[in-house]
């Protein structure tokens, strides 16, 4: 256990956080993603498993060490309800306050079309896949930049 961090932040957790670098996407998916596979094909090539969360008790752990990138328009998106593209499902409301609380502002999440949201997740840094069995709990999140002095 560390001082001050959420221990839900895993060893391997924290490694792909910290490797991620500014425009790098997280894809945070439900246990019924295909997320071995996907991730086999991202940047690093690891998955990183939160068995026994919630997509929103996963989410708050990440967003309270990884920022968000504000130089785009969305940098937090969601799998879009097949069928119901305007939909939002409890999993994604509850992710969608976890977000709103991170930031201190309403930042509404963009939908993603469920294979282009796959594509997408292909393309990402890493995955991470929460225990949580609800579907359409996926999540693709764009890491922003910490700015400061060095030293």
């Amino acid at each position: 256990m560390l001082k001050n961090l959420d221990p839900v932040l895993s060893a391997d957790l924290l490694w792909v956080l910290a490797a991620m670098g500014h425009g790098d996407d997280l894809a945070l998916v439900d246990a019924n993603h295909p997320a071995e596979t996907i991730a086999r094909a991202t940047t690093s090539g690891r998955l990183v498993r939160l068995p026994g969360l919630t997509m929103e008790r996963a989410a708050r752990a990440i967003l309270s060490v990884l920022p968000i990138d504000d130089f785009e328009a969305d940098p937090v998106r969601r799998m879009q309800v097949v069928g119901d593209a305007d939909a939002i499902p409890a999993v994604q409301a509850a992710v969608q306050r976890e977000l709103d609380h991170a930031r201190g502002a309403p930042a509404p999440l963009a939908g993603i079309e469920r294979f282009a949201f796959y594509d997408a997740a292909r393309a990402a840094f890493a995955v991470v896949q929460v225990g949580d069995p609800r579907p359409y709990g996926c999540f693709l999140l764009r890491k922003g930049v910490i700015a400061g002095e060095p030293g």
